[in-house]
């Protein structure tokens, strides 16, 4: 086991939607490790950006690779080539996700539905389905962590999100789909739902006061996420001796669920 549990030395792992935020956050975290990490998103400037401060912090191979899940052939080609570079995927972070904003229900777009469905669960699915083809069936190894969020878990009445429930009630199932069929294959495959963390996309709604008011209602620990703190929960499940957590749905939200 290396140094111990959570030792990730050798291994390799692909975060998606690692251009900035929570992201960004595990793959440090798994860097912090020994993990390589390959840090895909639409953006190749700030994936290299992202990839180079990796390296210099931890001292491990980190490389960014564009990737927008929502088109297979990229997807494919992406897991190809991390396959080229490393000869092998290890951990698997399916974090790319939207949010398209608050809408009644009975104003949202098809089209506004639909985006959500294809980023967040349909391209979590297309990612997963590569890399468990390409690398981790072959390998007979891999552990999967998909990020839902504690609203693929619970409905809000505060603002109404109601094809990002959708989808990301359908990453939560998806895992469960994933870790029965491809448990005896030696891959395991795992959710994370965070709760309120403050990131680049969700730092303005969370500091206004009547969000910050329901919070102090709404969570058990009377405040946000920090940074850092879904961290040991992605190290904890992409760890070589987490051999028989599988199917798992790890709300990461201060309690909010619990109520």
């Amino acid at each position: 086991m290396g140094n111990g549990y959570f030792d990730l030395a050798g291994r390799v792992a692909i975060v998606t939607g690692c251009s900035s935020g929570l992201g960004v956050q595990m793959a440090r975290a798994l860097a912090s490790q020994g993990c390589s990490i390959v840090a895909m998103a639409r953006r190749q400037n700030l994936i290299d950006e992202v990839a180079e401060s990796i390296t210099k912090e931890y001292g491990v191979n980190a490389v960014g690779i564009p990737c927008d899940i929502t088109d297979t052939d990229r997807v494919n080609a992406a897991v190809d080539e991390v396959v080229e570079k490393f000869g092998r995927i290890d951990i698997l972070i399916n974090n790319a996700g939207t949010g398209s904003g608050a809408t009644p229900a009975e104003d949202v777009e098809d089209s506004q539905f639909e985006g959500e469905v294809a980023i967040d669960l349909t391209g979590s699915f297309k990612v997963a389905r590569a890399v468990a083809k390409k690398a981790m069936i072959p390998a007979g190894y891999g552990r999967i962590i998909n990020i839902s969020s504690m609203y693929g878990l619970v409905g809000n009445n505060i603002a109404p999100a109601a094809a990002y429930h959708a989808a990301k009630g359908g990453v939560v199932n998806l895992t469960r789909a994933l870790a029965t069929e491809w448990g005896n294959k030696g891959i395991t495959v795992n959710a994370i739902c965070p709760g309120y963390f403050e990131t680049p996309l969700t730092k303005e709604t969370l500091d206004s006061e009547f969000f910050q008011q329901y919070a102090r209602t709404m969570i058990p620990l009377n405040r946000y996420g920090r940074e850092g703190e879904l961290d040991t929960a992605a190290i904890f499940l992409s760890s070589p001796a987490s051999t028989y957590v599988n199917g798992v749905i790890l709300p990461v939200d201060g309690g909010y669920t619990a109520m």
